[in-house]
């Protein structure tokens, strides 16, 4: 096998088990609070936990990779994910099960940075778009196939059979790390987070990226919310099974599209492929309440095969859901590109891609509890709404500091 070859396979590899195991545990968490019985503290440091170990480890994690050698640092954290899930279990108790989640958010650092680092270096910048998207595709599979199977396997056979699944999905992950990924040989001097902070490009996709991830923790958060909590509340009130096909219908076109725009935004330019997603996002977010108006122009009758009726606006739904995943998968692989771009000719490519987590970090805080507010003090549909609109400003503010950083032609020059 070629060895270019053999080193992304390897590193596509990682990127599913990291998501896998990720989406799993998402899954698993409502059972786990019904076994442990934890407290209302404890059942926000299950979700806490694992967002404070996260952007903890971001800024240590990315020097590393630069200063020393990725592939050293992206082995650690798949040994420490096999850590966390042997702890998950043994898991006894609510500490038990924090200190396990604490585990696996190092691990998720560590692992998405690096993949993402090692992609992004060893791709040529003809290339690298698409093989980022093609990463992110991996784990948009990952990402499904978890949150379908995670359920069903934990009710038939148990917490310890689901934990033994995800370390026979990650060991021929960290195998292949281990056997065909190269030791990483371009190490930086000094503290590369420093240069690139205030790079202009960096600053630019900063200022879109800070409010766009506003946007989409509102926008994706809310989807199975609206589509599943009663009318009396302003939802669906949609079952199970069709709360979870609208949000796979997202994970599924942003897999299937990703790769592909990616090699599109290497051949025509970056940057007006996340300016064009930001857009669409924000678009079709403001469409995702009309659904139910939508919905009255599909057939009555609808009904998928096996598994039987669904509403109209099941439809409407899981149709606007598949074309925000659309509009996504342009601004990503453009986006996480941009990044590889430019930490890769500054000599941090893992730093760069830290201050991209980091930047998403406030947003994705503020995004939750916003949009909690909205929900309950002004109605469902504003969460959408207010959503929608930031990353329509979002956009506009990348195109102003663009603007007025570089020129007005800096969409067609990155």
């Amino acid at each position: 096998m070629d060895d270019d070859r053999a080193q992304f396979l390897a590193l596509y590899l990682t990127r599913f088990a990291a998501g896998f195991g990720f989406t799993t545990l998402l899954t698993l968490l409502p059972f786990f609070i019904e076994v442990l019985d934890p407290s209302s503290l404890e059942i926000g440091l299950f979700t806490t936990g694992l967002t404070i170990a996260q952007t903890v480890a971001v800024v240590p994690l990315a020097y590393a990779g630069d200063r020393y050698d990725k592939r050293a640092v992206l082995l650690g954290s798949l040994v420490v994910s096999v850590g966390a899930y042997v702890g998950f279990i043994l898991v006894d108790s609510s500490a038990d099960f924090i200190l396990a989640r604490g585990l696996q958010g190092l691990a998720i650092t560590g692992t998405g940075l690096m993949t993402l680092s090692l992609v992004g270096e060893l791709s040529p910048p003809g290339k690298r778009a698409n093989r980022i998207g093609t990463a992110n595709a991996f784990r948009f599979a990952a990402a499904i196939l978890g949150s379908v199977a995670a359920g069903g396997l934990y009710q038939r056979f148990g917490f310890d059979f689901v934990f033994t699944v995800l370390l026979l999905v990650l060991l021929p992950a960290l195998l292949g790390v281990w056997a065909f990924v190269d030791r990483d040989e371009t190490t930086v001097e000094g503290f590369a987070f420093t240069d690139l902070a205030v790079n202009d490009r960096i600053v630019t996709l900063s200022s879109f990226r800070v409010q766009y991830a506003v946007a989409v923790t509102m926008v994706r958060t809310w989807v199975p919310i609206y589509a599943g909590v009663a009318a009396a509340r302003g939802g669906l009130a949609m079952g199970g099974l069709a709360v979870g096909v609208v949000v796979a219908a997202e994970k599924f076109t942003n897999m299937l599209f990703q790769p592909h725009t990616g090699r599109l935004s290497d051949r025509f330019g970056r940057a007006r492929f996340v300016a064009f997603g930001g857009t669409a996002y924000g678009v079709v977010g403001l469409a995702v309440p009309l659904a139910p108006a939508l919905g009255g122009l599909v057939p009555a009758t609808g009904a998928l095969p096996i598994v039987g009726e669904f509403p109209p606006v099941f439809f409407a739904l899981a149709g606007l859901n598949a074309l925000l995943g659309i509009a996504d998968s342009f601004r990503e692989p453009a986006s996480m590109a941009l990044f590889a771009d430019q930490g890769t000719a500054d000599g941090g490519v893992a730093s760069s891609f830290g201050i991209r987590e980091l930047v998403w970090r406030p947003g994705s805080m503020i995004g939750p509890m916003l949009g909690g507010f909205l929900m309950t003090q002004v109605g469902m549909a504003w969460v959408f709404y207010v959503g929608a609109t930031t990353a329509l400003t979002g956009v506009a503010a990348f195109l102003f500091v663009g603007t007025h950083l570089f020129d007005r032609n800096y969409l067609s020059t990155w």
